[in-house]
């Protein structure tokens, strides 16, 4: 019998929390073939539930990436002044993360490794974190930041400022030389200097011109 579709969405989150423990248990990822034995499903339910591994790469992405999508989701609906509002889009995500490698360093680097070597899986994230962007880089335009700049412009400086930040790995190297308050003041910076006012030979900066 087909399940509705609240009752099938459940299983699929319990199935991937179950295969997140799973790799935090055995310190690998974990094949189609172990997920389904595991699963405490038979065959037949398990290939209700997922129609191959690729289906439940996702259902174990979208668990695990769901407290980030809430936070991002939290903040866009805010009323929050625009430096705040970007702030808080990149710290919240950050916490999670940095939470999660602190407890579990090794379980954290797997989950990392899986994500890279599947990346085409996770990139709707990507995207979806993109977009949000963009709305945060248009409301503060509407409020004079960020001048002179194209949103997509605008979106490929400040992912490439803050890319610590966002990047899980980043964790892995660099630890505790990531902070709150050094991302404040990144974001900060980019508030006050992040503008094409000067030019094209000096996009997003005021006095610093690039020599060819």
């Amino acid at each position: 019998m087909a399940l509705n579709p609240t009752l099938r969405d459940q299983e699929r989150e319990r199935v991937a929390r179950h295969v997140l423990d799973l790799v935090k248990e055995r310190g690998s990822e974990i094949a189609w073939t172990v997920a389904m034995a595991e699963s405490g499903l038979t065959r037949a339910r398990f290939e209700a539930l997922f129609d191959d591994y690729d289906d439940l790469f996702d259902a174990v992405a979208q668990t695990w990436l769901a407290p980030h999508m809430a936070v991002m989701e939290e903040v866009v609906a805010s009323h929050l002044p625009p430096q705040r509002k970007m702030y808080e889009f990149f710290r919240r995500r950050f916490i999670i993360s940095q939470g999660r490698f602190r407890d579990d360093p090794e379980h954290f680097t797997i989950l990392c490794e899986m994500g890279a070597a599947n990346f085409e899986r996770v990139r709707s994230y990507v995207d979806l974190a993109d977009h949000y962007l963009c709305e945060l880089i248009a409301e503060a335009q509407a409020e004079g930041f960020f001048a002179g700049l194209e949103i997509d412009e605008a979106l490929s400086l400040i992912n490439q400022m803050i890319s610590n930040y966002t990047l899980p790995d980043a964790l892995i190297y660099l630890g505790d030389k990531l902070t709150e308050q050094k991302l404040a003041r990144i974001v900060d910076t980019m508030f006050i200097g992040l503008s094409g006012e000067a030019g094209t030979d000096a996009s997003g900066v005021n006095t610093l011109k690039v020599a060819f």
